[in-house]
């Protein structure tokens, strides 16, 4: 990983708030108490700024690593020189395990969203971990079954699903991923996360121009207010039914 800009000469720790939000992500829990100690005892902490770069597309994958805190956000450059944004991940999610596996390089870019901070597990430590922890394994392969299963759905989506309700679906996924973790019924959700039409648009695979025409039907419609600080659902429940419309 690139190196952020901590200038602390020590080694930064994890804050309490940022160890929990590994510690609760839905796979990392499900590790025996033995394998998530030493993950955190042996993974190394680096803080980065906004845009800064944290692995780089074809460089060699050197290390395994999850968000936790901000957010990362992952773009890939295709041959045809077309820079494309591929998924934002939030505290708690763990990434790089193909790359460092495969001893292959990086297949895609990997920025910093916001002021973020990293544990990076480097790739000699990630093989240690395979040899002393039977589980480690079998839990890889857990996390590569959810990740190619989302893949489907996402296929799915594409196939089967308007634009206007792969916008409400895709806006539901990233309030649940960035948004408040408790909210009284009723109230106004924030997004969690700013992101640009440009971004959506190449998340859903279609043009801003089409992003644009959708968000703004649903602000007329009051399902959301944009604002300077990002989208806000006003009516979950009517995003929630705009999501399921396959016609």
């Amino acid at each position: 990983m690139h190196h952020g800009t901590d200038r602390n000469p020590q080694q930064p720790f994890l804050t309490p708030e940022e160890r929990a939000a590994i510690d609760r992500g839905r796979w990392f829990s499900a590790l025996s108490p033995s394998l998530r100690h030493d993950i955190f005892r042996l993974g190394t902490v680096t803080r980065y700024a906004h845009g800064d770069l944290i692995v780089e597309q074809g460089e060699l994958a050197q290390h395994w690593f999850a968000c936790a805190s901000g957010a990362i956000r992952f773009r890939r450059t295709s041959p045809a020189g077309k820079l494309v944004t591929l998924a934002y991940v939030e505290p708690g999610i763990w990434v790089g395990e193909a790359e460092v596996l495969h001893s292959g390089p990086n297949t895609y870019d990997a920025h910093a969203h916001g002021r973020t901070t990293v544990l990076g597990v480097a790739e000699a430590v990630f093989r240690q971990l395979l040899r002393e922890h039977t589980e480690f394994g079998e839990a890889l392969l857990t996390l590569q079954a959810r990740r190619m299963r989302f893949l489907y759905w996402m296929m799915e989506d594409m196939a089967t699903l308007p634009l206007r309700a792969r916008l409400a679906k895709h806006l539901l996924h990233l309030m649940r991923r960035f948004g408040p973790r408790h909210v009284p019924p009723g109230d106004e959700v924030p997004l969690g996360i700013v992101l640009v039409q440009d971004e959506l648009a190449q998340l859903l695979g279609c043009s801003r121009q089409r992003v644009n025409v959708e968000l703004k039907s649903m602000e007329r419609e009051g399902v959301i207010r944009m604002a300077q600080r990002g989208i806000i659902v006003r009516q979950r429940e009517q995003l929630e039914t705009i999501a399921q419309q396959e016609t």
